[in-house]
């Protein structure tokens, strides 16, 4: 396993760090794009459907989250050393001691990607019928696949 690089992100600052939520797993940090590793969350303009079968703005609604979690908090990434395919870096990120990465999951608004550290999370969210799992989605991987050709 690759060693991971400490990286400290101030956020209370806004002279030190300037973050935006890009959606409910992407972060651009001074510019720099930034991947919360091991999650993939409904992509932006992805919709999912509730358990009566109401269209909603999922995707908007795990960027929300996102936010939501960060808000305002000093914010703490622990980052791989090398940088995707898409030249982002690829981080565990904080709020306290509270990964982003695992809440977003446990809350319901991204499931596990190509990792298995976040497994229990997302059966508890499956179990608990929060976020995308109130009703029926689609995993953001496939959603991204199919919707190549309209871009």
């Amino acid at each position: 396993m690759k060693k991971l690089l400490l990286i400290f992100l101030l956020f209370s600052d806004a002279a030190l760090a300037e973050v935006k939520v890009i959606d409910g797993d992407s972060l651009e940090i001074n510019g720099v794009r930034t991947r919360l590793d091991g999650i993939d969350a409904p992509e932006f303009f992805q919709t999912c459907s509730t358990a009566d079968g109401q269209d909603y703005a999922c995707g908007q609604e795990a960027k929300m989250h996102l936010q939501d979690l960060i808000s305002k908090n000093t914010v703490e990434c622990h980052c791989l050393p090398d940088l995707d395919k898409y030249k982002r870096q690829i981080c565990e990120c904080f709020v306290e001691d509270v990964s982003l990465n695992k809440a977003m999951v446990r809350d319901g608004f991204a499931q596990v990607y190509r990792d298995e550290k976040y497994d229990e999370d997302e059966e508890i969210a499956a179990a608990e019928h929060r976020g995308i799992w109130q009703g029926k989605h689609m995993r953001p991987a496939l959603y991204r696949i199919l919707n190549r050709s309209k871009r």
